[in-house]
């Protein structure tokens, strides 16, 4: 349903400009899909974290996240389903976790939180920002510049996470950068059947050699 309002949105925008070639307009068509798509995503998130109870906690996740999910990215799955379930599970499931993780003393706490940081150091320098296919990040420019902002927030994450006396916004804020890290590994990227655009792009080029 979604695609076929994205494909006639599409053809009316090609109608109004016909100098758009077949490449602009699929990713007019994806960033459609992705916009619209959206809506539905969000009112059933709504409706399940009302649901559960967290509906609060659970948008203040999505909020307290997104800069590091912004410039980071991520996989995105193919079907709006999947995306429904695991953007449920991402911040729903965060919310739901983070009312009932005690931290039995801070040197646990502390511990965890650097051994998040250090994978997400690593997993940031290899695969940040994490692109797919449909829509590449292929100048080394932005890249760098992503890649650099994505250090500096996930790391402002966890010290803040650190430093808040709220034991819940805390967990939020480390559960929902593990959760992100995650997103950007090549295990994710194998799992969803992703592939890096920045990457595939460099193997194209390497076998035109």
């Amino acid at each position: 349903m979604i695609e076929k309002i994205c494909n006639n949105l599409t053809k009316k925008i090609r109608k109004e400009m016909p100098d758009i070639g077949d490449e602009r307009a699929e990713i007019i068509n994806y960033g459609l899909q992705l916009v619209i798509g959206e809506i539905p995503k969000i009112i059933l998130l709504i409706l399940i974290s009302w649901a559960l109870g967290v509906l609060k906690l659970t948008l203040l996740a999505l909020v307290l996240i997104l800069p590091y999910r912004t410039v980071s990215g991520g996989v995105h799955l193919k079907t709006h389903i999947g995306c429904i379930i695991a953007t449920t599970i991402m911040y729903t499931g965060n919310a739901f976790l983070s009312q009932y993780l005690i931290w039995s003393n801070n040197f646990i706490k502390y511990v965890t939180v650097f051994l998040i940081w250090g994978i997400s150091m690593i997993m940031i320098k290899k695969y940040a920002p994490a692109d797919t296919q449909d829509v590449p990040i292929l100048r080394k420019k932005e890249r760098k510049i992503k890649k650099i902002l994505s250090f500096i927030f996930m790391t402002l994450t966890l010290i803040i996470a650190l430093t808040i006396r709220n034991n819940i916004i805390s967990n939020l804020l480390i559960i929902g950068v593990a959760f992100q890290t995650i997103t950007i590994t090549q295990f994710i990227y194998k799992l969803t059947k992703n592939k890096y655009g920045y990457l595939e792009n460099i193997k194209i080029e390497n076998l035109k050699v």
